[in-house]
Order: structure tokens, then C-alpha cells, then sequence
């Protein structure tokens, strides 16, 4: 337990680097999508994917994931304390079903065989802040607070409605 807070800051620390993968690793793909006639862009973007999710994205994941685990292992009253671990287990699992579904879209695009739109990955990018604003609240919280939660995902199945429904594709003419 000497060192149980130095691995809280480690664990902090890659979340938020596993994160900002999360976030930013779908905008690249609405890039990529709606760029796919200017190869020299598309490449470009294809290393940057490559990259992010390759050296800080899936390190940033087995590091979050595993000081996470050593924190249980070193304090197994965790688990005693409530609901609110399970939520954040279970919430864990969603972010790495959802990191897995980056690498998978990836290597779509790489191959030229993803049939998602930039409209589609901007929806998709809502997933990730959702995920983390309900595991900072229940770990803060030490609680599962329904009300809140309901209304996180009601407003976030709102703004993928919008985005999916009502949001326009770029005018990408504009651009050129």
C-alpha cells in the first residue's frame, strides 16, 4: 500500500492519455472518409491512425487497465464499497469493446473496405465522452446516481440523433 497513490496517479494519467486516443482517433477517421479521393491527404492520415492508436492509444489502454487491476489486487475492499465498482468494471469493458472497434475501423479504411460515413464517426465519437464522464462520476461519487446517469444517456442518445439525422455532410467543394 506504500505505493498505492503513485499507482493512482499512473492510472489517472494513462486514462486520460488512453482518452485522448479515443477522442481524437475517430475525428481522424471523418478525415479519412470524406477525404478518400486525395491520396496524398489520405496517407498522411493513415500514419497518423497508425500511429496513435499503435504507440499511445493501445499502450495507454494496458497500462490503465493493468495499474486498475493492481489497484484491486492491493486494495480488494474496493470491491466492499458498493455497486459503483461494478458500473465502472462493466463501463471498462464498453471502452475496450469500443478502443477494439477503433482498430477494426482502422484496418477498414487501410484496406479501403469501411463503409462508414464521416456523419457516422462523428455519432461515433460521442461514445468515449460519455463512457468517461459516467466512470469519473461513479469513482468520484463512489455511487451510481440513476438520475444523472439516465440523463447522460438520454442527452447523448440526443446528440447522436442529431448528428446522425440533421447534421449535413461537410460542403467539401468549399474546401478545394
Amino acid at each position: 500500500m506504500e505505493y498505492y497513490m503513485y499507482i493512482l496517479v499512473f492510472h489517472i494519467v494513462s486514462f486520460m492519455s488512453w482518452m485522448a486516443v479515443l477522442f481524437y482517433l475517430p475525428r481522424l477517421f471523418v478525415y479519412h472518409v470524406e477525404h478518400m479521393d486525395k491520396s496524398q491527404f489520405v496517407e498522411v492520415v493513415e500514419i497518423q491512425e497508425f500511429k496513435l492508436y499503435k504507440y499511445i492509444g493501445f499502450p495507454a489502454m494496458l497500462a490503465s487497465v493493468a495499474s486498475g487491476a493492481l489497484m484491486l489486487v492491493l486494495n480488494p475492499t474496493l470491491f466492499d464499497t458498493g455497486l459503483w465498482i461494478y458500473a465502472k468494471l462493466f463501463l471498462l469493458l464498453v471502452l475496450i469493446a469500443y478502443d477494439h472497434s477503433m482498430e477494426i475501423y482502422r484496418k477498414q479504411l487501410l484496406k479501403g473496405t469501411c463503409t462508414k460515413s464521416g456523419k457516422f464517426f462523428r455519432a461515433y465519437n460521442e461514445a468515449p465522452t460519455l463512457l468517461s464522464i459516467l466512470i469519473v462520476t461513479f469513482v468520484v461519487l463512489k455511487d451510481i446516481p440513476i438520475y444523472f446517469t439516465s440523463f447522460m444517456l438520454v442527452l447523448f442518445a440526443v446528440v447522436v440523433y442529431v448528428l446522425m439525422k440533421h447534421a449535413k455532410e461537410p460542403n467539401l467543394d468549399v474546401l478545394k
